[in-house]
Protein backbone atom coordinates (compact mmCIF):
# COMPACT_ATOMS: atom_id res chain seq x y z
CA UNK A 1 0.00 0.00 0.00
CA UNK A 2 1.36 3.40 -0.73
CA UNK A 3 0.47 6.65 0.81
CA UNK A 4 -1.46 9.65 -0.82
CA UNK A 5 -1.74 13.37 0.90
CA UNK A 6 -5.70 12.55 -0.11
CA UNK A 7 -6.02 9.07 1.12
CA UNK A 8 -9.54 8.60 1.21
CA UNK A 9 -9.47 6.77 4.59
CA UNK A 10 -7.10 9.03 7.21
CA UNK A 11 -10.25 11.00 8.19
CA UNK A 12 -12.26 7.91 8.92
CA UNK A 13 -9.44 5.86 10.65
CA UNK A 14 -8.56 8.96 12.60
CA UNK A 15 -12.24 9.29 13.99
CA UNK A 16 -12.48 5.90 14.81
CA UNK A 17 -8.96 6.21 16.98
CA UNK A 18 -11.09 9.39 18.87
CA UNK A 19 -14.19 6.94 19.47
CA UNK A 20 -12.40 4.09 20.12
CA UNK A 21 -10.62 6.54 23.58
CA UNK A 22 -13.86 7.97 24.14
CA UNK A 23 -15.72 4.58 25.04
CA UNK A 24 -12.42 4.10 27.71
CA UNK A 25 -12.91 5.61 31.60
CA UNK A 26 -10.89 9.00 31.73
CA UNK A 27 -8.30 8.19 34.20
CA UNK A 28 -7.09 9.18 37.26
CA UNK A 29 -8.33 12.60 37.98
CA UNK A 30 -5.28 15.01 38.46
CA UNK A 31 -4.31 17.98 40.68
CA UNK A 32 -4.37 19.51 37.07
CA UNK A 33 -4.65 19.18 33.40
CA UNK A 34 -3.75 21.95 30.72
CA UNK A 35 -3.79 22.46 27.09
CA UNK A 36 -0.95 25.57 26.87
CA UNK A 37 1.61 26.18 23.49
CA UNK A 38 5.01 24.92 23.13
CA UNK A 39 7.57 26.04 20.94
CA UNK A 40 6.38 27.93 17.82
CA UNK A 41 3.26 27.15 18.94
CA UNK A 42 3.28 23.50 19.53
CA UNK A 43 0.28 22.52 21.17
CA UNK A 44 0.94 20.05 24.40
CA UNK A 45 -1.18 18.98 27.65
CA UNK A 46 0.93 19.04 31.16
CA UNK A 47 -0.66 16.69 33.40
CA UNK A 48 0.36 17.50 37.27
CA UNK A 49 -0.41 15.11 40.15
CA UNK A 50 0.25 17.32 42.63
CA UNK A 51 0.45 21.17 43.12
CA UNK A 52 4.33 20.87 44.12
CA UNK A 53 6.53 20.35 41.19
CA UNK A 54 7.33 16.59 40.02
CA UNK A 55 9.58 15.56 37.31
CA UNK A 56 8.91 15.85 34.01
CA UNK A 57 8.00 13.59 31.22
CA UNK A 58 7.34 14.71 27.65
CA UNK A 59 4.91 11.55 25.97
CA UNK A 60 4.83 11.21 22.11
CA UNK A 61 1.51 9.56 21.27
CA UNK A 62 1.01 6.19 18.79
CA UNK A 63 -0.79 6.19 16.02
CA UNK A 64 1.73 4.75 13.10
CA UNK A 65 2.42 8.50 12.64
CA UNK A 66 -0.97 9.23 10.63
CA UNK A 67 -3.68 8.86 13.95
CA UNK A 68 -3.54 10.13 17.64
CA UNK A 69 -3.54 13.06 19.38
CA UNK A 70 -3.82 14.52 22.82
CA UNK A 71 -7.25 12.94 23.39
CA UNK A 72 -6.73 9.09 22.31
CA UNK A 73 -3.69 8.94 24.62
CA UNK A 74 -5.25 11.17 27.65
CA UNK A 75 -6.24 8.19 30.04
CA UNK A 76 -2.70 6.95 29.36
CA UNK A 77 -1.14 10.45 29.90
CA UNK A 78 -3.19 10.33 33.48
CA UNK A 79 -2.21 7.06 34.34
CA UNK A 80 1.51 7.46 33.81
CA UNK A 81 1.47 11.11 36.02
CA UNK A 82 -0.63 9.21 38.41
CA UNK A 83 0.96 5.52 39.61
CA UNK A 84 4.78 7.48 38.42
CA UNK A 85 4.40 10.85 40.42
CA UNK A 86 5.64 12.56 37.66
CA UNK A 87 4.53 15.65 35.73
CA UNK A 88 3.30 14.50 31.55
CA UNK A 89 3.66 17.24 28.93
CA UNK A 90 1.89 15.31 26.31
CA UNK A 91 2.57 16.94 22.59
CA UNK A 92 0.11 16.76 19.72
CA UNK A 93 2.88 16.86 16.89
CA UNK A 94 2.21 17.42 13.37
CA UNK A 95 0.98 13.91 11.59
CA UNK A 96 1.82 12.11 8.09
CA UNK A 97 0.74 12.37 5.30
CA UNK A 98 0.01 16.01 5.50
CA UNK A 99 3.53 16.72 7.71
CA UNK A 100 6.03 13.85 6.96
CA UNK A 101 9.29 13.55 7.77
CA UNK A 102 10.71 15.20 9.74
CA UNK A 103 8.35 17.47 10.77
CA UNK A 104 7.10 15.05 14.32
CA UNK A 105 10.71 14.56 15.07
CA UNK A 106 11.03 18.57 14.86
CA UNK A 107 8.31 19.29 16.86
CA UNK A 108 9.20 16.63 19.76
CA UNK A 109 12.96 17.64 19.52
CA UNK A 110 11.24 21.63 19.99
CA UNK A 111 9.57 20.50 23.22
CA UNK A 112 12.62 18.67 24.49
CA UNK A 113 14.55 21.74 24.18
CA UNK A 114 11.66 23.91 25.42
CA UNK A 115 11.16 22.17 28.54
CA UNK A 116 15.04 20.81 29.35
CA UNK A 117 12.39 17.28 30.98
CA UNK A 118 13.79 13.97 32.67
CA UNK A 119 12.50 11.86 30.82
CA UNK A 120 11.08 11.56 26.96
CA UNK A 121 8.35 8.37 26.19
CA UNK A 122 6.59 7.28 23.70
CA UNK A 123 4.79 3.94 22.64
CA UNK A 124 5.11 2.74 19.03
CA UNK A 125 5.01 5.63 16.68
CA UNK A 126 6.13 8.15 19.33
CA UNK A 127 8.48 5.75 20.72
CA UNK A 128 10.22 6.22 17.57
CA UNK A 129 9.78 9.65 17.58
CA UNK A 130 11.22 9.88 21.14
CA UNK A 131 14.69 8.35 20.60
CA UNK A 132 14.83 10.40 17.07
CA UNK A 133 14.43 13.17 18.76
CA UNK A 134 17.06 12.16 21.39
CA UNK A 135 19.30 11.95 18.23
CA UNK A 136 18.41 15.01 16.96
CA UNK A 137 19.82 16.81 20.29
CA UNK A 138 22.93 14.33 20.93
CA UNK A 139 23.60 15.48 17.34
CA UNK A 140 23.54 18.79 18.02
CA UNK A 141 25.65 19.25 21.07
CA UNK A 142 22.28 19.92 23.28
CA UNK A 143 20.95 18.65 26.53
CA UNK A 144 19.45 15.22 26.56
CA UNK A 145 16.48 13.84 28.91
CA UNK A 146 17.98 11.46 31.18
CA UNK A 147 16.16 8.43 30.50
CA UNK A 148 14.01 6.98 27.31
CA UNK A 149 10.67 5.33 28.02
CA UNK A 150 10.09 3.60 24.96
CA UNK A 151 6.65 1.06 24.79
CA UNK A 152 6.68 -0.84 21.26
CA UNK A 153 8.34 1.22 19.84
CA UNK A 154 8.91 1.26 16.21
CA UNK A 155 12.64 1.53 15.99
CA UNK A 156 13.27 0.38 11.91
CA UNK A 157 11.42 2.10 9.33
CA UNK A 158 12.57 -0.64 6.86
CA UNK A 159 9.99 -3.28 8.71
CA UNK A 160 12.47 -5.76 7.58
CA UNK A 161 11.79 -7.84 10.82
CA UNK A 162 10.84 -11.31 11.06
CA UNK A 163 7.90 -10.19 13.54
CA UNK A 164 6.92 -8.05 11.01
CA UNK A 165 5.28 -11.19 8.88
CA UNK A 166 5.24 -13.81 11.90
CA UNK A 167 3.04 -11.32 14.20
CA UNK A 168 1.72 -8.95 11.29
CA UNK A 169 -1.55 -10.55 10.90
CA UNK A 170 -4.21 -11.99 14.01
CA UNK A 171 -3.29 -9.65 15.77
CA UNK A 172 -3.54 -5.66 16.98
CA UNK A 173 -1.26 -4.62 14.70
CA UNK A 174 -2.01 -5.30 11.08
CA UNK A 175 1.35 -5.77 8.59
CA UNK A 176 -0.19 -3.81 6.09
CA UNK A 177 -2.07 -0.77 7.94
CA UNK A 178 1.85 -0.60 9.60
CA UNK A 179 3.33 -0.52 5.89
CA UNK A 180 0.81 2.42 4.62
CA UNK A 181 1.28 4.68 7.86
CA UNK A 182 5.18 4.17 7.65
CA UNK A 183 4.99 4.89 4.03
CA UNK A 184 2.92 7.88 4.68
CA UNK A 185 5.76 9.52 6.83
CA UNK A 186 8.99 8.39 5.05
CA UNK A 187 7.75 9.95 1.76
CA UNK A 188 11.47 12.10 1.07
CA UNK A 189 13.56 12.17 2.61
CA UNK A 190 13.03 7.98 3.71
CA UNK A 191 14.86 7.37 7.25
CA UNK A 192 15.81 4.09 8.17
CA UNK A 193 14.79 4.47 12.16
CA UNK A 194 16.64 4.78 15.06
CA UNK A 195 17.96 1.06 15.24
CA UNK A 196 20.46 1.93 12.21
CA UNK A 197 21.33 4.72 13.28
CA UNK A 198 25.48 5.05 12.60
CA UNK A 199 26.31 5.33 16.27
CA UNK A 200 24.02 5.16 19.51
CA UNK A 201 26.77 6.12 22.05
CA UNK A 202 25.95 8.69 24.35
CA UNK A 203 21.83 8.11 24.15
CA UNK A 204 20.21 8.20 27.46
CA UNK A 205 19.58 5.34 29.43
CA UNK A 206 16.34 3.34 28.78
CA UNK A 207 12.96 1.50 29.37
CA UNK A 208 12.49 -0.49 26.32
CA UNK A 209 8.96 -2.79 26.58
CA UNK A 210 8.24 -4.97 24.31
CA UNK A 211 5.51 -7.41 23.28
CA UNK A 212 5.43 -10.94 22.34
CA UNK A 213 2.64 -10.78 20.23
CA UNK A 214 3.86 -7.57 18.54
CA UNK A 215 4.72 -6.92 14.84
CA UNK A 216 7.53 -4.42 16.20
CA UNK A 217 8.76 -7.19 18.59
CA UNK A 218 12.32 -7.86 16.78
CA UNK A 219 13.31 -4.24 16.29
CA UNK A 220 12.06 -3.01 20.05
CA UNK A 221 14.42 -5.93 20.99
CA UNK A 222 17.02 -5.22 18.78
CA UNK A 223 17.42 -1.88 19.71
CA UNK A 224 17.35 -2.25 23.56
CA UNK A 225 20.42 -4.92 23.16
CA UNK A 226 22.12 -2.41 20.57
CA UNK A 227 21.39 0.55 23.12
CA UNK A 228 23.07 -1.77 25.99
CA UNK A 229 25.78 -2.12 23.88
CA UNK A 230 26.38 1.37 22.99
CA UNK A 231 26.72 2.09 27.00
CA UNK A 232 23.39 3.28 28.34
CA UNK A 233 22.02 1.23 30.98
CA UNK A 234 18.77 -0.42 29.76
CA UNK A 235 15.67 -2.04 31.96
CA UNK A 236 14.48 -4.46 28.75
CA UNK A 237 11.33 -6.62 29.18
CA UNK A 238 9.20 -8.31 26.46
CA UNK A 239 6.12 -8.97 28.05
CA UNK A 240 4.61 -12.63 27.16
CA UNK A 241 1.29 -13.12 25.84
CA UNK A 242 0.64 -9.59 25.07
CA UNK A 243 -0.19 -7.62 21.36
CA UNK A 244 0.86 -4.48 20.55
CA UNK A 245 -0.78 -1.42 22.45
CA UNK A 246 -0.64 -2.95 25.68
CA UNK A 247 -0.41 0.37 27.04
CA UNK A 248 -3.95 1.92 25.42
CA UNK A 249 -6.31 0.51 27.76
CA UNK A 250 -6.06 -3.10 27.64
CA UNK A 251 -5.82 -3.34 31.25
CA UNK A 252 -9.99 -3.27 31.40
CA UNK A 253 -9.88 -6.31 29.66
CA UNK A 254 -6.94 -8.23 30.46
CA UNK A 255 -5.12 -9.04 33.95
CA UNK A 256 -1.83 -9.95 31.99
CA UNK A 257 -1.88 -6.60 30.39
CA UNK A 258 -3.05 -4.39 33.66
CA UNK A 259 0.09 -6.18 35.53
CA UNK A 260 2.57 -5.03 32.69
CA UNK A 261 1.38 -1.90 32.78
CA UNK A 262 2.25 -1.87 36.37
CA UNK A 263 5.79 -3.38 35.97
CA UNK A 264 6.41 -0.37 33.38
CA UNK A 265 5.13 2.22 35.89
CA UNK A 266 7.19 0.79 38.75
CA UNK A 267 10.31 0.78 36.43
CA UNK A 268 9.65 4.62 35.29
CA UNK A 269 9.14 5.71 39.06
CA UNK A 270 11.94 4.01 40.37
CA UNK A 271 14.68 4.97 37.58
CA UNK A 272 13.15 9.17 37.53
CA UNK A 273 13.32 9.26 41.14
CA UNK A 274 16.45 7.61 42.48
Amino acid sequence: MRCSVIHPDVTELREGSRRRAADRPKGPELHSVEDVRGPDGIPVRHYRPAEQPRPLVVFAHGGGFVLGDLDTHDRTCRRIADACDVEVLAVDYRRAPEHPYPAAVDDVAAVLRWARPAAVAGDSAGGCLATMACLRLRDAGDPLPGLQILICPNTDLTLSRPSVIDKGAGYSLDADFLTWAVSCWTQDPAPAGPLLAPDLHGMPDAIIVTAEHDALRDEGDAYAERLARAGAHVTHRQEPGLEHGFIQGMDLVSEEAAAAQQRLFDDIAALIHR
